[in-house]
């Protein structure tokens, strides 16, 4: 990967020289990170520690990302945000660095800078100093397109946080929209004087708003409404027909024809993950929920459809595969032919005989290979003499395929590959035109290409070596994923209700021909002008540097402590100095606790290393105070020292519809006991040592997004802890939830089941983890038996906010039963064999703050059905819930 790692260096030294100073002057140095074995196509930065991760597999669909070379498009994105994070550390948020460390300068700007601003100004840089980027896509504007062209004019804290109930474009689209305005009419440095009085929170509250109406002379929403209107006066004369749905439908994708009338198509909806649908007439029925996977393109031939699902490799984060799967629409049965394996945009030929699809490796080209259908063996892999970019292939012979083909330097072309020899012949010039999903009919090729600033249908005649363009009555806004059939044209557009279905005849497309000159033209930038930027089209005077190159050692920094952070998981409450290395093989963390179960408070250390197979676990702490009792009413009190040194195994093993994960492990812990208090006299002090060995399991199927939980899992946790050293003490702990569909698509029943076992001579107790029965205090018992019962449903969705502080995405509820049983025989004879039963009632608001942090909260109402023999008086007890962190990590 060095000349790729050269080439990123290069690009982010002309992005410094040219474009920097439209956010700032102040330059640091940051560590990149590529990653060439993922088949997931992104790219991030992050502050905690300071670093960039690259995915270098290239997405097969240029109409959503574009055609550049895929470490450009990334390198030209992900340094902006580096840039943003080197001049965003000033004034308060510097202050919160200087408190919270790295991860408090980030939670501060992204409390004083909206997270539309940070991606809105990434783009604008990949569109200003490329030949495409998003801003010049126009599948980029669809979304907003298509709510306008409906009439759903969202408040701009809906737009922000987003909807369970409707369709919302994400945060790229508002940002390159209200960014792309300020830079046009305001000038280059308009945005860097706005975010450095964000980042500094000149005027504390609302800086960012503030700083907007100082330097455009406008209130930020007379701002926002300009710019929205600005780019909707680009759509004002499209006219198409929509449907009269309020809410959001689903989506239907990669329609293809079957016999008898039949159409075949992907759909997903809110409530729903996406399945293989089969529809005549108006009836659809579902032949079987798909697995999970990068995209939804699928290839249907003579009753088999053809996919390539994602697989996770077991032990390694990112090391995942594509694998081939082949699924009988008559049956519902699917097989698995290729296993770790890379594979894109399979096609299946018309005999169901062979596959073609493309292959992805790392470090190199992208190649055709030929497979069997039944077995998934290799039968060729077609040579790659221009070092293309294959997407969407598809069979028109038995020797030759037709692909949308991306140039090195990005340019798109419709080619026609021959199979033996990987020979191209381009239909269509190339351009900086996107295209993608050819289909072939008869002698001429269908498939969709960017055009005049709209995604329209196009077609190639062969034996003219014609293209034409295709007007046909669009039912929303571009026109996808054609397909033909004896006379029909099936194809899918987006609207605010999702991507619709629409078929035409054949007779009803207008055609015109297309010459070079018009196919070659430069793309639409949609109202801005870019040319009067001296960093316009930069990307093209990039040379790659001859850097040196040198062997990264794995346990280069591994002490690097970059954040002091508070962390919450009742009843834990800690404040940690977090570490973590660039390749995120290391973690390190000091801290200070608190418990309040058993009201101790904690110091010490944990060190993990990922970087061999198992986990390598080590920690030191100090408990002072820790309580349990002698009798209902005497409690003992004493602290605690202990080292620990372990391994453990975290295993991925998801496959198909499942997510699955299993962790396994054991910690040698060796304690030392001083006791304090009415007791530290007479009972002895000493020291321990004990294993800790657990499994942890979780199972569950794919969850759309308006459920709650999954609607079929199961997660189980299974702890021993055995002395092995001066005492004889063990304690068995396993407890469940198993989570099963309601009455409705978006309710849960979640059964809880408990059982703790512990000895019986007291020589030592172990921390007390058991899930009590709600509104108890939590004893630690000699045996503990638990069952509950929980019906999760929503109650509403308000899509309401006030004063861009807090917006409640959804209300939901949860009633719950409770049932724990005690035993346990104290020291001075006394026997406990009771119940502890409770019911009540969970009321849980799903909100976001700032327009920024999802924040789910909650009020707990517990019945006591029995006394609690541990805590207070009386029957009802109340409690807030807040089970969430403001800093993650």
């Amino acid at each position: 990967m060095d000349s790729s790692a050269a080439r990123i260096a290069s690009i982010a030294g002309l992005l410094n020289q040219q474009t920097l100073s439209s956010i700032g002057s102040r330059q640091r140095r940051i560590s990149i990170v590529l990653h060439p074995t993922t088949t997931v196509s992104n790219g991030y930065v992050a502050l905690g520690p300071f670093r960039s991760e690259f995915y270098l597999t290239p997405s097969q669909n240029s109409f959503e990302l574009g055609s550049l070379r895929w470490q450009d498009l990334l390198a030209i994105h992900e340094y902006r945000h580096v840039q943003q994070y080197n001049n965003f550390n000033t004034g308060l948020s510097h202050v919160f660095r200087i408190v919270f460390g790295q991860q408090g300068q980030e939670l501060a700007n992204a409390l004083a800078i909206p997270n539309w601003f940070w991606e809105g100004d990434a783009v604008f840089q990949e569109t200003l100093v490329s030949q495409q980027g998003r801003g010049r896509l126009p599948f980029f504007f669809n979304d907003y397109r298509a709510l306008w062209l409906a009439g759903k004019d969202y408040s701009y804290m809906k737009l922000r946080n987003g909807s369970y109930r409707d369709f919302t474009p994400d945060h790229y689209r508002l940002g390159y929209m209200l960014v792309a305005y300020g830079r046009e009419k305001f000038g280059d440095d308009f945005w860097r004087k706005v975010t450095h009085d964000a980042a500094s929170y000149r005027g504390l509250f609302y800086p960012f708003q503030r700083a907007v109406k100082e330097y455009s002379g406008k209130s930020f929403p007379a701002f926002r409404n300009d710019a929205l209107a600005y780019f909707k006066n680009q759509s004002a004369n499209e006219q198409v027909k929509l449907g009269k749905h309020r809410r959001f439908i689903a989506d239907q994708e990669y329609p293809a024809y079957a016999d008898s009338g039949r159409i075949v198509y992907v759909k997903t909806s809110y409530k729903k993950p996406s399945a293989f649908v089969e529809k005549q007439g108006e009836t659809e029925r579902t032949v079987r929920v798909k697995d999970v996977s990068n995209d939804n393109q699928f290839s249907y031939r003579n009753g088999k459809i053809v996919y390539a699902s994602y697989r996770p490799a077991v032990r390694w984060a990112w090391n995942d595969y594509n694998e081939l799967q082949v699924l009988d629409l008559s049956t519902g049965i699917q097989k698995t032919i290729t296993r770790k394996s890379k594979y894109f945009s399979p096609d299946i030929s018309e005999n169901g005989e062979t596959i073609v699809a493309v292959n992805i490796q790392p470090g190199k080209h992208s190649a055709l290979n030929l497979l069997d259908a039944v077995t998934g063996s290799i039968i060729k892999e077609v040579p790659n003499p221009d070092s293309l970019f294959y997407t969407y292939p598809k069979f028109v012979n038995k020797k030759q395929v037709v692909v949308a083909v991306r140039k090195p330097a990005g340019q798109m072309a419709l080619a026609m590959i021959n199979l033996n020899d990987g020979k191209v012949e381009y239909l269509t010039e190339p351009a900086w035109r996107v295209l993608g999903n050819p289909v072939l009919q008869g002698d001429t090729i269908y498939f969709t290409a960017a055009d005049k600033g709209y995604d329209r249908l196009f077609a190639y005649v062969l034996n003219e070596k014609k293209i034409f363009r295709l007007t046909v009555p669009e039912q929303g806004i571009g026109a996808y994923q054609p397909t033909v059939v004896r006379g029909k044209l099936l194809f899918t557009s987006f609207t605010a209700n999702g991507y619709r279905l629409q078929e035409i005849d054949q007779t009803d497309a207008g055609w015109s021909a297309v010459d070079n000159n018009e196919w070659t033209r430069p793309a639409q930038t949609f109202g801005i002008d870019f040319s009067k930027n001296s960093a316009s089209g930069l990307l093209a005077a990039v040379q790659a540097n001859n850097l040196p190159v040198k062997k990264y050692g794995q346990l280069t920094g591994l002490f690097n402590f970059h954040s002091l952070l508070p962390y919450v998981e009742d009843p834990d409450y800690r404040f940690s100095l977090v570490g973590n290395n660039v390749l995120n093989t290391m973690e390190s963390e000091l801290f200070v606790a608190y418990n309040r179960d058993e009201q101790y408070k904690q110091v010490g250390t944990t060190l993990t290393y990922g970087g061999l197979f198992p986990y390598i676990n080590i920690g030191a702490n100090y408990i002072f105070d820790r309580r349990d009792f002698i009798s209902p009413t005497t409690p003992v009190y004493w602290n605690e020292g202990q080292v620990n040194a372990g391994l453990s195994v975290p295993l991925n093993l998801s496959k198909g519809r499942s997510l699955v994960h299993l962790t396994f492990g054991a910690d040698y812990v060796l304690k030392t006991i001083s006791y304090t208090g009415l007791y530290k006299d007479s009972l002895d002090n000493g020291h321990l040592g004990y294993i800790n060995s657990y499994i942890s399991f979780t199972h569950q199927l794919q969850q759309a997004r308006k459920n709650i939980y999954p609607r079929f899992a199961q997660s189980v946790l299974l702890s021993y802890r055995n002395a092995v050293q001066t005492v004889s003490a063990r304690q068995f702990l396993a407890s469940g939830s198993f989570y099963f569909p309601g009455f409705a698509l978006s309710h849960n029943i979640v059964f809880n089941l408990a059982f703790q076992n512990r000895d019986t001579l007291n020589q030592y107790r172990y921390s007390n983890s058991f899930p009590f029965s709600r509104g108890y205090e939590s004893p630690n018992l000699r045996n503990l038996y638990k069952w509950g019962a929980n019906y999760h449903l929503p109650l509403a969705y308000p899509d309401w906010g006030f004063a861009n502080i807090v917006y409640f995405q959804r209300i939901r509820a949860n009633a719950f039963y409770d049932y724990t049983i005690g035993k346990v025989a104290y020291t001075n004879g006394a026997r406990l064999n009771t119940s502890f039963r409770s019911t009540g009632a969970e009321i849980f608001f799903d909100t976001k703050w700032w327009n920024e942090l999802p924040v789910n909260f909650g009020f707990r109402y517990s019945h006591l059905l029995d006394r609690d023999l541990y805590g207070g008086t009386g029957s009802e007890r109340f409690e807030f819930i807040l089970p969430v962190n403001l800093f993650q990590r």
